[in-house]
């Protein structure tokens, strides 16, 4: 069986199974569509042309892809005028593979079931989540922004690694140290403005280092 359609202006000639290139259809790779301009169905000896439309004949098709054509090149030219022009046109197209002529008013068959996308990206996240719901120190969250050199930046990467306190601050350990500097990269930043001893100092109830720092906790 085959049938002559109407899309786009063009007039087609398919069967089942064909793939071909029409001006584009809205929808996206797997939705199915149907043609219902159709111009003439044939089935083997017998041949049913329409006025305009055979009645109640339908093609379904389903969407391979979303696509354009070669570029078109329009080139224009005025002899002695100095006159030249060139411009490129892709025509955007959809590529579609005929899956059913029907005729005598039938309906299509039901549209194949999109599979589900699996769920990585929440899997993903959660190790991080983790990582924050595990803090290094023990009792309540401090305002470790207080230490000299802990801007916004610098607080939330070492909230990131579960370093929340000045005990846990305090207690950082060489290797403590160099995971902080690579998450933060900002190698050399502990030891350099004094984290740790600013941490310990903190802990013990002394006053921050900075005079804005002190201002903040009086």
């Amino acid at each position: 069986m085959y049938a002559v359609i109407k899309t786009g202006g063009k007039q087609y000639r398919v069967a089942a199974n064909d793939k071909i290139s029409i001006e584009k259809l809205d929808g996206a790779a797997g939705d199915q569509v149907t043609f219902t301009d159709v111009l003439m169905v044939g089935n083997g000896g017998s041949v049913e042309i329409g006025a305009p439309f055979v009645a109640g004949a339908t093609v379904v098709a389903e969407i391979a892809k979303q696509e354009k054509s070669d570029t078109v090149y329009i080139f224009k030219k005025r002899r002695r005028k100095h006159y030249r022009r060139r411009n490129g046109h892709r025509q955007l197209l959809t590529s579609v593979t005929i899956t059913e002529i029907l005729t005598g008013g039938a309906k299509p068959s039901a549209a194949k079931p999109k599979a589900e996308k699996k769920a990585a990206a929440p899997a993903a996240a959660a190790p991080a989540a983790q990582a924050v719901a595990a803090p290094v120190g023990e009792g309540k969250s401090d305002d470790i922004s207080l230490i000299g050199g802990v801007g916004p930046k610098m607080e939330k990467g070492l909230r990131e690694l579960g370093f929340n306190t000045f005990a846990a601050i305090a207690n950082m350990s060489a290797a403590d140290v160099e995971k902080v500097e690579a998450h933060l990269k900002q190698k050399g930043r502990v030891a350099r403005e004094e984290w740790i001893e600013q941490a310990k100092e903190l802990a013990a109830g002394k006053p921050p280092r900075a005079k804005t720092d002190r201002a903040r906790t009086e």
